[in-house]
């Protein structure tokens, strides 16, 4: 039987709170996942474009995290600069909000603000990701002073139990639709606990007391100022993905209510009348697909705020599946769309990713319609997956396509902006049906369009025949490269420049934070960086394949996150408990795990019925991540230098993010690739004599 016998030396911390290492232990690793997740929203919701990039802000907090960790064992304070960063982060962001500037380039479609001004992302981006890792170096630190205190097992078990806290508690309240200040009072809270010292002693001790109450307090007080002021604008509430604004105005007589989200204007709700009226393209679906006639079953991916559902009653549809993804948007729509349209009996709504709900239902449709369902973040934890990113691949039209009717039709319409993304839309349509698709072009300078194919070509109407796709027009994206809004096969220099200014920043902030002797205690532990980096990618390519496979909600994501640390944490209980095959033979385990994704891509599990999908889905997925672990784990006992081993795990994290990039070339699965060879340095790099296996 194993046992967890290597320990650091018992080391006296200093620590104020009167509580035991293992609670302080699980509080500090459930505040930092807390923050992390916290910090991705809060930004994202407040800086226009950053949710596009809240990798970055990821990426940020894994550097800080092993900053804060080998900072631990050097540090004469506690880390009081992170509650003053936070707090200053917050009081900046409120006070001058930015709109980044993108810049001209069209290689990478953003859905946003059409007036962005300000510095550019390259710019922007390094500073959040700066503030991001010194907010999170202080709860790091904290995690890393009980780990001096602990044995090496029973400190990484406790982390994660923490870890696992943060994360189940930040989903509570997005289920809830807590708005920030909610947040905001936990962080204070449990900062405050931990880092103000329980002392009613006089003198210098009562002046020391005041004193850390003052530098952690007065910085969050300013920071809960902000976010109670925020979440009290009756205009703002917040769903799972975004801090929703609405307004509500008559124009012409006609009531609207226009909705916002992360300050970008995102939908408007107006009736059915109004809205053919005025922009008579919503209609045009109706009039190019079923020769005209009447669609009697329609299916809308994208039902948002309901006018797309109003449109579809009004052209006589008897029954209307709509599908959203985000439950508060629908909410505002059931309460404040002027034609009621989810109150009708012949609408039935789903609170679901469109993608998913095709693969669970055996329904049949006269009409498809994706209605601009065009989202303003990414997946959390992938760094180029937006919400809706599996909806436009080639094989989602092709699922589209066996969900029609005889005589039905699929369509799809936006404002584009670009040409190329049309001529892709479109030529994507005519891969999937075998013939060319009905495309209108609605003359603005957004480029909106209206793309419709019928499952036959005799089932559409086109005004004008499509000239088809060009030599400038990329290939369909597919469920590997779902990458529909990439123009080029090529990482976009506005990443490339942008990640390497993180780099560097995490090179100089680990050698100052640190210390001279920083990249010294971490080189007997580079087979432990390559492990951290590998994890990454499998990671990343969990939640990218559970996605796929079930949808790109938050909840689904909610869960991949901690169903990774489960197994996480069942490796590590696995390792203490019992006597474990030697490394070698897990190694071994880890690149079985690894081809048997390999051979079995998504592809082959999207033709499972939903629950053997998901049985076979967690063991392909957590087969390679238990046994990675269980390495790391053996591993980690034997280090010399726990801090020094950890933060170099972590650090090696943060490399796993920026490599994740990698799949804007070679697709999700082709991560599979990359992380085999971290893995197998790793191998190499072990040591070869171990005191135990």
């Amino acid at each position: 039987m194993a046992v967890d016998s290597a320990t650091d030396p018992v080391v006296t911390t200093g620590w104020p709170s009167p509580f035991g290492v293992r609670t302080r232990l699980v509080a500090s690793s459930a505040l930092m996942l807390f923050v992390e997740l916290a910090l991705i929203r809060w930004t994202g919701s407040n800086v226009v474009h950053l949710s596009y990039f809240s990798n970055f802000v990821l990426l940020g907090s894994f550097l800080g995290i092993g900053i804060g960790v080998l900072r631990s064992g050097r540090a004469k304070r506690l880390p009081y600069y992170s509650p003053i960063m936070l707090g200053l982060l917050v009081l900046v962001i409120a006070w001058k909000p930015v709109t980044v500037n993108r810049g001209s380039s069209s290689s990478v479609i953003y859905f946003t603000s059409l007036n962005t001004t300000g510095p550019p992302v390259w710019v922007i981006l390094p500073i959040v990701f700066i503030a991001a890792a010194v907010v999170l170096a202080g709860p790091a630190e904290l995690v890393g002073r009980c780990f001096g205190e602990l044995p090496r097992l029973t400190a990484y078990r406790f982390d994660l139990v923490g870890s696992l806290i943060g994360i189940v508690a930040f989903t509570a309240l997005s289920f809830l639709g807590a708005p920030p200040i909610w947040w905001g009072l936990i962080v204070t809270v449990v900062f405050a606990v931990l880092m103000i010292p329980q002392s009613s002693g006089a003198g210098r001790r009562a002046v020391a007391t005041g004193l850390s109450a003052a530098m952690v307090l007065a910085p969050l007080l300013v920071m809960l100022g902000v976010l109670f002021k925020e979440s009290t604008k009756p205009e703002n509430s917040w769903s799972p993905y975004y801090k929703v604004q609405t307004k509500q105005y008559t124009w012409e007589g006609v009531p609207l209510l226009t909705i916002t989200v992360n300050g970008v204007p995102h939908q408007q709700a107006i009736p059915a009348d109004a809205r053919l009226q005025w922009e008579p393209q919503y209609g045009l679906p109706y009039e190019r697909a079923n020769a005209g006639k009447q669609p009697k079953n329609v299916l809308i991916i994208g039902a948002g705020s309901g006018s797309d559902v109003a449109i579809a009653l009004k052209k006589g549809a008897q029954h209307v599946d709509a599908v959203e993804i985000d439950p508060r948007i629908r909410d505002l729509g059931k309460a404040l769309h002027p034609d009621k349209p989810y109150q009708d009996p012949r609408v039935s709504s789903h609170i679901d990713d469109g993608r998913a709900f095709l693969s669970r239902t055996d329904k049949k449709y006269d009409l498809i319609l994706l209605a601009l369902p065009d989202s303003l973040t990414l997946v959390n934890g992938a760094s180029s997956l937006r919400l809706e990113s599996y909806l436009f691949t080639q094989q989602a039209f092709e699922s589209a396509r066996d969900h029609l009717n005889p005589g039905g039709a699929f369509a799809m319409y936006n404002y584009y902006r670009e040409t190329w993304l049309i001529d892709r839309l479109a030529s994507t349509a005519q891969h999937a049906f075998g013939h060319k698709p009905c495309v209108d072009k609605i003359g603005d300078g957004l480029q909106q369009a209206v793309v419709t194919v019928g499952l036959t070509e005799q089932d559409q109407t086109c005004s004008a025949e499509w000239p088809g796709a060009t030599a400038e027009t990329p290939p369909p994206a597919t469920d590997n490269r779902p990458f529909l809004y990439l123009f080029t096969d090529r990482i976009p220099s506005l990443y490339l420049v942008t990640l390497g200014l993180i780099l560097v920043a995490g090179l100089v902030g680990v050698g100052i934070a640190g210390g001279g002797a920083s990249y010294k205690r971490m080189r007997p532990y580079a087979d432990l960086f390559l492990l951290g980096a590998g994890f990454m990618l499998l990671e990343t390519k969990s939640i990218t394949g559970f996605a796929l496979l079930f949808g790109t909600t938050w909840v689904v994501n909610a869960i991949v996150f901690a169903g990774v640390l489960v197994a996480v944490l069942a490796a590590v209980e696995v390792t203490r408990r019992f006597k474990t095959p030697p490394i070698k033979v897990m190694f071994a385990v880890l690149f079985g795990g690894l081809a048997l994704s390999w051979v079995f891509p998504d592809s082959w599990l999207l033709s499972m019925p939903v629950g053997l999908r998901a049985l076979v889905a967690v063991l392909i997925a957590f087969l390679p991540i238990f046994a990675a672990n269980v390495i790391f784990a053996k591993r980690f006992t034997d280090t010399a230098d726990g801090t020094a081993s950890f933060g170099a795990n972590l650090l090696g994290a943060m490399l796993g993010g920026c490599l994740e990039y990698a799949a804007l070339i070679i697709g999700f699965h082709g991560l599979l690739i990359i992380a085999a060879l971290l893995y197998v340095g790793a191998f190499l790099l072990t040591p070869k004599l171990r005191t135990r296996e």
